[in-house]
């Protein structure tokens, strides 16, 4: 790593100090339903029985107007997740009121009932920004992750209808697997002929339905491969593409995306899961819960709790504690560290094929999937 960047990193690391010990909460995660109509490759068929119902849209409004006096609504994203969050027949009522409050809204999507009218009734509800999946080049690539036939062109239609909304926040999400990394060129000029502004790629993390599916994971070569697409995508600058915020990347920070690596779960982000569950950033899901509304005051335990996301000194463990790079990566995202254990599971480094204690380059892995034959 360049001088240059390595002090930049450093300097960095104190803005990532303040803002621990501030805890401002900017962004609001509403897991507002866990049904959904698609039956993703990386879901874990455990949980598709035991479905929590919606919470209903006054218990999470009555969190929004208990904290308002304490924050700015204007500068406090509410994203709406599921499931499927177009599934909720009150979503434009939940939408607005949630306007009405002074808070900005968006919602993230598989784009599959994003018609016309939808998208204008969410717009006058106060839509403010939105993610739709879009997951392959192709039918075949995206329909066999989504799991759904026909999802590919409902994804793709929503895309060009909510790029050609003036006014609209947008971004396109695209989990990057075996499957469909020979087709991101393609899938980037498709985008960029639909006047999509802003693209995130991202992986997928083997847990759960994930965590025996070989097909969902990359091996180095084509993570780096991945890596290089981004940052020469970015170089072009003809769409503003990143990798999602997860994971510290050693070279390629500040290459792939605007900022350098901040795991802000607990720190800036938070979350109500759909049984009332407190918890940070929707990544984490069911992991690090730190209340419940229906229990605990969400204000008290905001300011309270969250100690484990907002010290990590503790993740100095394992391979972590003789990296090398600890210092700017401070032990990964936290979905990818064990909330019991602390063990971590996956590190971004490895990922790249890098020890993470030498710093020197792994025995590369040759050993990769057909996945023409698999399809």
């Amino acid at each position: 790593m360049n001088p240059k960047k390595r002090l930049i990193l450093s300097i960095y690391q104190q803005h990532k100090a303040v803002q621990m010990k501030q805890h401002k909460l900017s962004c609001l995660f509403w897991e507002c339903t866990l049904r959904c109509d698609s039956n993703c490759v990386y879901s874990d068929d455990s949980t598709k029985e035991a479905v929590s119902p919606d919470m209903p849209k006054e218990d999470f409004l009555k969190i929004l107007a208990d904290i308002r006096p304490h924050i700015n609504p204007n500068k406090t994203m509410i994203v709406l997740t599921g499931g499927e969050p177009l599934m909720r027949e009150d979503l434009e009522e939940c939408g607005k009121a949630i306007y009405e409050m002074g808070y900005p809204w968006g919602l993230v999507t598989n784009g599959w009932d994003l018609e016309e009218k939808k998208l204008q009734s969410l717009l006058e509800a106060g839509l403010r920004s939105i993610t739709v999946n879009l997951d392959g080049y192709t039918e075949e690539s995206h329909d066999w992750f989504r799991g759904k036939k026909g999802s590919w062109l409902h994804a793709l239609n929503a895309t060009s209808r909510v790029a050609s909304t003036p006014d609209l926040a947008h971004d396109v999400a695209t989990s990057v697997n075996k499957v469909n990394i020979n087709e991101l060129t393609k899938l980037r000029e498709l985008l960029i002929s639909l006047d999509v502004t802003h693209w995130r790629l991202f992986t997928v993390f083997p847990k759960g339905g994930a965590n025996n599916n070989p097909l969902l994971q990359l091996s180095p070569e084509e993570f780096r491969e991945m890596m290089n697409f981004i940052r020469d995508t970015r170089r072009q600058g003809r769409i503003k593409v990143s990798y999602g915020c997860e994971g510290y990347l050693g070279d390629y920070e500040m290459e792939v995306r605007d900022n350098p690596f901040f795991c802000q779960a607990g720190i800036n982000i938070a979350s109500i899961l759909a049984n009332g569950d407190i918890s940070a950033c929707s990544g984490l899901s069911g992991n690090y819960v730190q209340g419940n509304i229906y229990q605990d005051d969400f204000w008290t335990t905001w300011n309270t709790r969250f100690q484990i996301m907002r010290d990590r000194s503790w993740t100095k463990t394992g391979k972590c504690a003789s990296c090398k790079s600890y210092k700017y990566c401070q032990g990964n995202g936290l979905h990818f560290r064990d909330e019991k254990t602390g063990k971590l599971l996956q590190c971004h480094l490895e990922m790249l094929g890098i020890n993470p204690c030498t710093q020197k380059r792994l025995v590369n892995n040759k050993n990769l999937i057909n996945k023409t034959a698999i399809l």
